[in-house]
This record gives C-alpha cells, sequence and structure tokens, in this order.
C-alpha cells in the first residue's frame, strides 16, 4: 500500500460512482495505471465491494438501538447458532463479537419505539443462549471522519 493506493481509495470511498478518468487525475496516473490499481485492490480484498449509503431516516426508519446482548455459553457451536439465527433478523444492520461485560452488540434499524418493541418480543427475546438484553437508542448521530480519513488521514 503506498500514497497512490491510499489516494484512489480515499476517492473510492467519498464516491465509488466517479468515472476512472477522474480518480487517474486525481491520483496522479494514467487511466490504465489507475484501472490495474483499482483491480489489484479488489483482487486483495481491500476493496471488498461497492454500495449505497441509504438514508435510512428518509426511508421511514426513525429509531436506530444499540442492543448489548449477554449468552449464557462461550461454546464456538452456541456463538455460530446465535450469529445464524441473528443474521435472519430483518433490521440488524451490524452484528460483533465484543470483549467486556457483554458477548454481542448489535445495530438495529427500526421504524418507531413500537417495531423495536415488536422486533424485541418477537426476535431477540427468543435468540438461542440469549442470558441478558440491554438496549439503547440513538439520540442523534454525530459526524465524524469517513472510514477512509480514519485510515489514511485527511491531508492526503
Amino acid at each position: 500500500m503506498d500514497r497512490i493506493d491510499a489516494a484512489i481509495l480515499k476517492i473510492l470511498a467519498e464516491d465509488a460512482r466517479a468515472p476512472v478518468s477522474q480518480i487517474a487525475a486525481r491520483a496522479g496516473l494514467s487511466q490504465s495505471a489507475c484501472t490495474r490499481r483499482i483491480q489489484g485492490l479488489e483482487a486483495s480484498g481491500q476493496v471488498r465491494g461497492y454500495g449505497a449509503r441509504l438514508g435510512h431516516r428518509r426511508l421511514g426508519f426513525r429509531v436506530t438501538a444499540l442492543v448489548d446482548i449477554t449468552l449464557g455459553t462461550q461454546v464456538e457451536e452456541d456463538l455460530a447458532q446465535f450469529e445464524m439465527a441473528v443474521g435472519a433478523i430483518d433490521g440488524v444492520v451490524e452484528c460483533a463479537l465484543v470483549s467486556g461485560g457483554q458477548d454481542y452488540r448489535l445495530k438495529i434499524l427500526c421504524r418507531d419505539l413500537d417495531d423495536y418493541e415488536r422486533l424485541h418480543r418477537e426476535h431477540l427475546g427468543r435468540l438461542p443462549g440469549v442470558v441478558t438484553i440491554n438496549s439503547s437508542f440513538v439520540l442523534r448521530e454525530v459526524p465524524t471522519r469517513s472510514e477512509a480519513d480514519a485510515l489514511f488521514g485527511a491531508a492526503r
């Protein structure tokens, strides 16, 4: 990874739909050299894919819940069973096995508190091995640095 790869990654993170000609010009490369570098970043897994950032509030999902879950065991099979079950729940956008007092942290998008209550009753409370569920609700999302800026710095 050199400064040119970092520049390409930052440009792609800003606008994945940017034409290669624009990326090449901003990175100081020819189009063919830029295309080869992008393909190399994709092949190495440094670029895992491309997608749109959705305006979940504008789509009607106004509640974001951060849910900490503690399981009764740490047996690998139980963790795998839990993870498979979580993956099938609509609204769960992130699931992370974490250190500390809980085992998992979920990020869930819901239409409103009634929708979250339904999801809790019908899904979270029925997940395998769950001992405790602690929910917090996001009051305001604070703008932070982009992933690319956090990894490579804003000045590059």
